[in-house]
């Protein structure tokens, strides 16, 4: 909390001045006149305590890669992020909370009391019993004589038909309809209140019943294949697949609409297309999550309900700020937007699988099995660094144009040979792609070549049809986004101290070029603005301040923050957060950057990665490979496997579900490299502590062979498979590989 009330300290001190920073300082963070010793109203331990006093200091070196600056980065980013222009009360209201909506309960036991009892009377036993539970006691305590017969009849069925977890989805997705303030972990508590003043238990049963008849209604939206009428049915499984449940208060009223009779089939059908075309049109400007969920929890109490269901969802979509991207915004942004860095995994593989059943094929494939693939690859050889400088103009570099396209829709399809594909040419893909049997993929192939002029070509004959086929807002009422100035404020607030990004890196983030991002830098505060900096690694000429009276050296600055320059003024490249690592700084999941695997797909996708390995590596080194796999699985780690360009191998030594979350020290490559995930370590306990991975670095470093630089501790270095074919080196991986899981391990016990 304290951490917190430095960001928000720091973040209202930019238009309040002196006067708030002073305030929060000395009634809640320090004791101004007492001595050293007593200064600060917390004292951390002595290794967190140089990170925490540079926070309450408002220091330079604020905000680095330990945890403590981890934290304070994490909500800036937040503030940044619900900061509303519109709004001047936001961060104060959320300051209110931290000071005054907390309090402190002291129960003083007496001799001979039970302090476990005491606790267990308080807590009601609430650790055990689900919300639906609570309500479900009290609902039944509200029949005395009725009670058997509601049971039997109504409730039994609710219950074998929904699980525990479901029930109480249901008894929240009724409250929130009428108020989408209402917490999850509130639900018996605002369902009692709203139950109280019931006296008779005839009231109380029809509210049995009707809970009954929405958990019908759910039923469908959780398993669409229930649902009878086709249209409906079609979009319910959809949105289903979509995978967020924000939208389900929506989809149970549009359902019980219908029930009443107030809405016909096709209107409903129309407003889950209505639905389904704001989900997409959001995920291609870059906002899949902006603001999502407040919006889709108040459709229900804000739509104009003097409208048939369908027109009044579509224009409350598309009134105000709610990123329901126009036809004009859509094409723009699907030319420029990084789409491979946007919304989930699944969401992205889903709207090109939808705009493939577009072309209507009379052959069609199995779209389930295919990955997304980068036509113009992340990686690029010579052969495409030739293609695309063939488009070059006048001042523009390579790596420049490299990232403003490879992320766009106009360069990613669908396709089943990503590890054939990989890096290879155009004339070798080409080919590939002409033989499939997905229409996307043949029109790529009916392309001479693959550069800015075809990828600029494809991303419009898209956009086309991405309009053709999710309506757009209602005219005259939907308000464009702009641009993403908002997205650059919550990434610079999360760089941490001692990096740095290029003025190129953030365009290629937000869709835009690096001239307007650095007139923004240059005129209007934003966080951490002075780590931004040329391509080639510097200070820009042009740089300043946007406060006037502010003259100190930004490269200065930087070297106080720990960043180091060569003698060229260039900064060390190994801290540069490319687009890419932007992206995944600011939540965004890529494939193969961690472990993602579907449910029951275990052994197809283990034979793939095997399959994969021979192809590349030859039988003799998979055999090595596999021998390293089947170590780690003998100690009692678990696999999981990858499902991005490449089927990846990741050794896991916990899950998700374990204290600690999941944690894995390497992923293995069929193209050849045995990854060491630095970068995951350093916010997975107990390699978050330096120390711990520098161990594993120089354990590492001992095979020969292995040489891990100590400036790629916050990364994700590696080297060759090749290395395995040596039993010497093979045997001594393995036991790294054991003290790391032995580690991992014991830390999960403990905490445990």
């Amino acid at each position: 909390m304290s951490i917190l009330l430095c960001a928000i300290r720091d973040h209202r001190a930019k238009e309040e001045g002196a006067e708030h920073r002073e305030r929060i300082n000395q009634q809640y963070l320090i004791n101004r006149w007492k001595r050293e010793q007593q200064r600060l109203k917390l004292v951390p331990t002595q290794a967190d305590r140089p990170a925490y006093q540079a926070c309450l200091a408002s220091a330079p070196q604020a905000g680095g890669t330990d945890p403590i600056g981890s934290a304070y980065r994490y909500f800036a980013s937040k503030l940044a992020a619900a900061d509303d222009p519109e709004d001047p009360e936001d961060i104060e209201r959320i300051e209110d909370a931290v000071i005054s909506g907390l309090a402190l309960v002291s129960v003083t036991a007496q001799r001979g009391d039970n302090p476990h009892r005491i606790f267990e009377s308080l807590n009601n036993r609430g650790l055990s019993l689900s919300q639906a539970d609570l309500l479900r006691n009290y609902l039944f305590m509200r029949l005395p004589t009725k009670g058997e017969a509601v049971y039997q009849a109504l409730w039994l069925p609710l219950q074998q038909h929904l699980d525990r977890d479901q029930l109480e989805l249901l008894f929240w997705l009724d409250l929130v309809q009428g108020d989408p303030r209402i917490k999850q972990t509130d639900t018996y508590a605002c369902q009692q209140r709203r139950l109280d003043p019931m006296r008779t238990e005839e009231e109380i049963e029809k509210e049995v019943a009707r809970f009954c008849r929405l958990g019908q209604l759910l039923r469908r939206i959780l398993d669409p294949a229930l649902e009878p009428d086709a249209a409906v049915r079609h979009r319910l499984a959809r949105l289903h697949a979509w995978g967020t449940t924000t939208v389900y208060p929506v989809l149970l009223h549009l359902l019980d609409r219908r029930e009443s009779g107030s809405a016909d089939s096709e209107q409903i059908a129309m407003a889950m297309l209505y639905l389904e075309s704001y989900f997409v049109r959001r995920l291609l400007i870059g906002r899949a999550t902006a603001s999502i969920n407040r919006v889709l929890l108040s459709i229900v109490t804000e739509m104009d309900g003097e409208l048939p269901v369908d027109q009044a969802l579509h224009r409350y979509l598309s009134t105000g700020r709610k990123y329901y991207a126009p036809d004009q915004e859509l094409r723009k942004a699907i030319q420029s937007v990084p789409y491979y860095l946007n919304g989930r995994p699944r969401q992205r593989s889903l709207v090109l699988r939808w705009l493939e059943e577009t072309y209507a094929s009379k052959e069609p494939v199995d779209l389930s099995e295919l990955t997304i693939e980068h036509v113009l690859p992340q990686t690029p050889t010579s052969d495409w660094q030739q293609a695309l400088g063939e488009d070059l103009e006048a001042g523009e570099e390579f790596g420049q144009v490299h990232e403003a396209l490879v992320h766009t829709l106009g360069n990613l399809t669908l396709t089943g040979y990503n590890a054939k594909l990989s890096n290879s040419s155009f004339a070798v893909k080409r080919p590939l792609l002409a033989a499939s049997g997905v229409r996307m993929n043949q029109e790529i192939a009916k392309q001479e070549r693959w550069s800015r002029p075809q990828i600029h070509a494809r991303a419009d004959a898209l956009a086309e049809r991405v309009i053709a086929t999710w309506p757009a807002p209602a005219e005259r009422v939907a308000e464009p986004s702009g641009p993403a100035w908002d997205v650059i404020d919550q990434t610079l607030a999360a760089l941490p101290a001692g990096s740095w990004t290029t003025y190129g890196d953030l365009a290629a983030l937000i869709g835009s070029h690096p001239v307007p991002v650095g007139q923004r830098l240059a005129t209007t505060a934003a966080p951490n603005a002075h780590r931004v900096l040329q391509s080639d690694g510097k200070v820009s000429p042009n740089f300043a301040w946007p406060d006037p009276s502010r003259t100190d050296d930004p490269r200065a600055l930087l070297e106080t923050e720990g960043l180091s320059f060569n003698p060229q003024g260039q900064a060390d490249p190994e801290r540069r957060f490319t687009t890419e690592r932007l992206a995944i700084l600011r939540g965004a999941e890529i494939p193969d950057w961690v472990p993602e695997i579907a449910p029951g797909q275990d052994a197809r996708l283990r034979d793939r990665f095997r399959s994969q390995l021979v192809e590349q590596q030859g039988p003799d080194l998979a055999r090595a490979v596999v021998e390293v796999i089947n170590a780690w699985t003998e100690m009692g780690g678990q696999l999981e496997y990858g499902t991005g360009q490449e089927t990846s191998c990741f050794l896991m030594s916990r899950d998700k579900s374990e204290p600690g979350g999941n944690i894995w020290p390497v992923a293995l490559y069929p193209s050849g490299k045995f990854e060491v995930v630095f970068e995951h370590l350093s916010i997975r306990p107990p390699f978050n502590e330096r120390s711990r991975r520098e161990e594993l670095r120089q354990r590492l470093n001992k095979i020969e062979g292995v040489d891990l630089p100590e400036a790629k501790l916050e990364h994700r270095p590696g080297f060759g498979l090749q290395l395995l074919a040596d039993p010497a080196a093979r045997q001594a991986v393995v036991e790294v590989l054991a003290w790391f899981h032995e580690l991992a391990r014991n830390d999960a016990l403990r905490k445990s």
